[in-house]
């Protein structure tokens, strides 16, 4: 007997508003989802509506045959509960982190004479300091290699260290004082180990002051083999600090980035600790659900924190602001005990550390997109769908971009078996159309475009992309069979009624059908991504262009007047506005300037008159 069909009015008339966690489980009891809402009534209700649903939600929706809920007092306890429930249930839906893996330090004991700093991992149970966490054991070993050459700090186990009898070979390349062997005063090594603390602090700038009063101090009493070593040693520390692309006086922030597109989500995240990027680290999560940005990011940071052990920063920094940010800001603090910051409009170091994060998110998911598996399999599925007897080795996809007619440009970007082939990616700058004409700009742009073609002057393409509907489309059948180019397959790419991604219309003229893929289609992914590159492409091209045109000045296109007499008119009067109110005497009056070009020069300014 098959279990019957949610009841979702009979359920939804017993919730209430106040804040809680749902649960859904299928026909099986199988969980399927887990959920948090501060008014659980109209979440819920917004599963069950007759229309406005993603196709990933209309799927979950179709699953569930029972929801369990739980009312919490307020929405951070809510989503301290959703949180244990998807670590410990690991729903399908829910964007699941399968990194519970802690995080290195560095550690340095405060119970030796002589205190070796070292890589940690685990609980922190010896007395002493621990810098990190490290993104990676990478991060650390390269950050102790680092203090090992700038403050000659031991780095050897205690059983090593307890029974030399004279300095090993670290000692002899100097990357060690000795202290094994007390070649170094307990004085002097704990000097240098607080030096090393305030570089893994941040306080490049105060090691440097420190070690040049003890340089001038070394010169002074005339021993200038110390003062020259540690001349060596504050320049060591600068090229340090000058390779360091973003460094600060201070701070402790965990940076992320988010970058969305083809169906794929990256997030990537940047560690800052003691003022100093220490490493990063990137995630796909799975989008399971129609996640935008802001509710990607919040159930990800969520996830990021709460599903694992992890240090939480003072301060977090994200690429948008968050409609939970309050909750989460509670929730952070309470498990930090220490108020905990999330922010996205920042200034200074921070802002650049989010453009950072950012650009990696966007660049890592651009890659991920065009590893070679992937690609293979889209490719497959896009042969499959237009049911081609060859396989797909190059396709171009065409846009326009321009703002209300001005600067038009054409995009044509080129991808390959291998991805994106920018060195063939062309811009088409479009003239002599009525500003705003779509059509005459496809038309010229395709016609430009495979004219060149047909003269040999590149690779005829397997598939033709169209960004736009049946009006683009048959713009391209048109010019293609007045060049007479019939070995190109054409198919157009148009948003759907809601202009999102995932519902796209697909227009393929050849079997004059229109249809909209299942959002989680590989052959999909493929078409939003070479659509996306045009859009990005064409749309570069045209703020460059019309940046031009605005910086450009009206005196260029005058006659007789050049980049000299510009400047001496410029430096004459001050602005062009001036210009465009002086008379034709007072033109006159620069010195590079006769009578006739003044004339000529006001009556270009003045063309009306």
């Amino acid at each position: 007997m098959s279990n019957p069909a949610f009841d979702s009015q009979a359920f939804l008339a017993t919730l209430n508003s106040r804040p809680g966690v749902y649960q859904m489980y299928d026909a099986q009891d199988r969980i399927l989802y887990v959920g948090k809402a501060r008014h659980l009534k109209n979440r819920l209700a917004s599963y069950f509506r007759s229309s406005g649903l993603g196709t990933k939600t209309r799927a979950l929706v179709s699953h569930i045959r029972r929801i369990e809920v739980t009312v919490t007092q307020s929405e951070t306890e809510a989503l301290l509960l959703e949180q244990n429930l998807i670590k410990s249930q690991k729903p399908p839906y829910n964007i699941l982190l399968r990194d519970d893996k802690s995080y290195p330090y560095i550690f340095i004991s405060s119970t030796d004479t002589y205190p070796a700093v070292r890589f940690h991992r685990g609980a922190k149970r010896e007395a002493g300091r621990y810098f990190g966490p490290f993104p990676s054991g990478g991060a650390v070993r390269e950050s102790l290699n680092l203090l090992q050459k700038l403050f000659r700090i031991r780095q050897c186990e205690e059983s090593f260290f307890r029974n030399r009898s004279r300095p090993c070979l670290q000692h002899q390349i100097d990357r060690c004082t000795a202290p094994c062997v007390e070649l170094i005063s307990p004085e002097d090594y704990q000097r240098d180990l607080r030096h090393a603390q305030m570089f893994l602090e941040g306080k490049n700038q105060g090691v440097i002051e420190e070690i040049a009063t003890q340089m001038e101090q070394a010169a002074s009493a005339l021993n200038f083999e110390k003062a020259a070593a540690l001349r060596d040693q504050i320049q060591a520390l600068r090229q340090v600090q000058e390779q360091q692309s973003i460094s600060a006086d201070g701070g402790e922030a965990d940076i992320f980035g988010c970058a969305l597109g083809s169906g794929q989500a990256c997030v990537h995240a940047l560690f800052v600790r003691g003022g100093r990027i220490i490493g990063s680290r990137v995630y796909y999560p799975k989008l399971a659900l129609d996640e935008g940005q802001e509710s990607l990011l919040s159930a990800f940071i969520a996830q990021f924190y709460f599903a694992s052990v992890r240090e939480i920063p003072p301060h977090v920094i994200l690429p948008q602001g968050l409609e939970d940010q309050e909750c989460l800001e509670q929730a952070l603090s309470a498990k930090a005990h220490r108020k905990v910051h999330l922010a996205h409009r920042v200034r200074g170091d921070r802002a650049a550390w989010q453009r950072l994060a950012q650009t990696n998110a966007e660049q890592q998911l651009s890659s991920h997109l065009a590893q070679a598996q992937h690609l293979a399999a889209r490719y497959q599925q896009l042969q499959a769908l237009l049911a081609l007897e060859q396989p797909i080795q190059r396709m171009e996809c065409f846009d326009i971009s321009h703002s209300s007619g001005e600067a038009t440009v054409a995009s044509c970007v080129v991808f390959d078996d291998k991805g994106p082939l920018k060195s063939d990616y062309r811009r088409f700058n479009i003239e002599g159309i009525t500003p705003g004409d779509d059509y005459a700009a496809m038309d010229q742009a395709l016609k430009r475009r495979y004219q060149r073609l047909k003269k040999g002057e590149g690779k005829l393409p397997d598939l033709l992309i169209i960004d736009g509907g049946k009006g683009q489309v048959s713009q391209a059948l048109q010019v293609l069979a007045e060049l007479q180019v019939q070995s190109v397959r054409i198919l157009g790419i148009a948003k759907g009624p809601t202009r999102k991604a995932g519902f796209e219309v697909l227009i393929d003229p050849q079997t004059q059908e229109t249809r909209v893929l299942q959002g989680d289609s590989p052959a999909l992914h493929l078409l939003q991504q070479i659509r996306d590159e045009a859009h990005r492409f064409a749309i570069t091209g045209h703020r460059a262009r019309r940046g031009k045109q605005r910086q450009r000045s009206v005196l260029e296109d005058i006659p007789g007047v050049g980049a000299k007499r510009r400047r001496e008119l410029l430096k004459y009067f001050g602005s062009v506005k001036e210009i465009e109110n002086a008379s034709v005497e007072e033109i006159a009056k620069v010195s590079t300037i006769s009578q006739t070009l003044a004339q000529t020069i006001w009556a270009s300014l003045h063309p009306d008159s």
